[in-house]
């Protein structure tokens, strides 16, 4: 699945891979979309106008005849749409041995990108996809009417695939922002963006329409991907290169998604799309807003993955692996092997539902729980926290790396195998390229000196400063690795 932006000119999507409709009452959204289909079929007959009737009456008449739900939600959410346009450096990879003598080592190019975006605050805020933004070192928003606008980066979040744009302008249009959690499998949507950005000559955004094909779509992790994408809506309206960060509106207008990716063998839409709900938009744009980041919880607990895809049918839920001792969930009583059946009232059957929950969930929430403990049914009320990460002491190494002590509620938290050691808690690109390591490395050994501390870490890169190269041991992902470089 590829999340939407093309290749080169656009920032490109990375590969990645329902709920039933309770019984309600037609009114608003739902009544409009039960008639939809019948004014969309619906015919006019043509009747020849009398002699002295002016064009206006004429022409009023069919601008009555054609309008639609559909027509005024494109309407209502199409002023408040904006192009995003990228510049960013990509280092680039010789494509076959004998390019490799006319291109240096490491050579950089600079490449643009573009995607879409929609306006939240009439003084400029814009909510845009993370994987449109990524990497870039020039941003600049381009409304509806042309104008172009210098945009500041307030932040952005690999994780959601949700970036913050701002720029510095007033009584701008904004999109009416709606709700995913009630959407109907089969009502009609509508995805509007720039594809393929100026290509088509101008800024005005494209409206493709479709339906809401499900809700709650889980897709499996592939390739480098950073974004996690589950509980997503699904829609067949066309989404193509370019529309990455639109909106997807409803048919009364307002926005009940943020376009992101889609399957397709052609690198084109193929009528599944995919959508990241508003409601986990907004909350991920305000955290982003206030403190520069997302703030994630911490359950302190560990599921079956993906080695257990297929077995919550014969478990009838997802089981417990591990609990971290006097963490959230062993306060909330819960333990290993317990099999979690749901959550806030959502269905447990894979480690996707349990990552859609926690993607929706902030440090501070309590979590409504069903579980099941040697066959018998049982409930809990789990409080989740800030990471133990995020509240740990960080400690600052080559310039700019953080570092903090592992413990062992960080171990359980990142999965982490070494007993001890200094975690990479943030690097710069600057410290990243040049030793090869990357955040959430567990450094447990420089040359021959074990480290069991941020401390020590900080100790150890000092007395090397200027004393050669150094063997860095850490491990990532589960496995061991090493890399050489020198301590300036």
């Amino acid at each position: 699945m590829i999340p939407h932006s093309p290749p080169a000119s656009e920032t490109a999507f990375p590969i990645v891979r329902t709920l039933a409709a309770r019984p309600r009452r037609w009114s608003g959204r739902h009544a409009r979309n039960r008639g939809l289909a019948a004014a969309v079929l619906a015919t006019a007959a043509i009747v020849p106008a009398a002699p002295g009737q002016g064009r206006a009456r004429r022409s009023a008449g069919v601008e009555a005849e054609r309008h639609s739900a559909l027509v005024d939600a494109a309407a209502r959410v199409a002023p408040a749409v904006v192009s995003v346009n990228v510049l960013k450096r990509e280092r680039q990879v010789a494509e076959d041995p004998f390019a490799q003598f006319f291109m240096p080592r490491g050579y950089e190019q600079q490449v643009e990108g573009y995607g879409s975006g929609f306006i939240i605050t009439a003084d400029g805020v814009v909510i845009t996809n993370q994987h449109v933004t990524e990497g870039a070192q020039q941003i600049v928003v381009t409304t509806r009417e042309g104008a172009d606008y210098p945009a500041k980066l307030l932040g952005e979040d690999p994780l959601t695939d949700i970036a913050v744009l701002k720029i510095e302008a007033s009584d701008l249009p904004t999109a009416p922002l709606g709700r995913s959690a009630d959407l109907l499998v089969g009502e009609w949507v509508v995805a509007v963006g720039n594809p393929f950005a100026y290509l088509l000559g101008n800024s005005e955004p494209s409206v493709t329409a479709g339906v809401v094909s499900a809700v709650g779509r889980n897709l499996l992790p592939s390739g480098d991907q950073a974004g996690v994408y589950v509980g997503m809506i699904q829609t067949d309206a066309a989404i193509n290169p370019g529309n990455s960060g639109g909106p997807l509106a409803d048919v009364t207008g307002v926005v009940v998604g943020v376009n992101s990716s889609i399957f397709t063998p052609s690198g084109g839409s193929v009528g599944v799309g995919f959508a990241i709900p508003i409601e986990r938009a907004v909350r991920v744009a305000n955290e982003l807003r206030r403190y520069g980041q997302v703030r994630r919880p911490w359950a302190g607990l560990d599921v079956a993955g993906t080695e257990n895809l297929r077995d919550w049918k014969r478990a009838g839920g997802l089981r417990v692996t591990a609990v971290a001792l006097a963490g959230p969930a062993a306060r909330a009583g819960l333990a290993a092997n317990d099999v979690l059946l749901s959550v806030r009232g959502r269905r447990l059957r894979t480690f996707l539902d349990w990552e859609a929950a926690l993607l929706d969930a902030s440090p501070g929430d309590t979590l409504a729980l069903a579980f099941r403990r040697a066959g018998r049914a049982r409930t809990a009320e789990l409080a989740v926290t800030d990471l133990p990460s995020s509240n740990a002491e960080k400690v600052s190494v080559l310039g700019d790396m953080q570092v903090v002590t592992l413990t062992p509620a960080i171990r359980q938290e990142r999965t982490i195998q070494t007993e001890r050691g200094a975690l990479i808690y943030n690097i710069g690109p600057e410290a990243g390229e040049s030793t090869g390591l990357r955040s959430g490395d567990l450094i447990f050994q420089i040359n021959r000196q074990r480290i069991e501390s941020a401390e020590d870490l900080r100790h150890a890169f000092a007395a090397a400063s200027g004393a050669g190269s150094v063997t860095v041991w850490f491990e990532r992902a589960g496995m061991v690795g090493r890399t050489t470089f020198y301590v300036q």
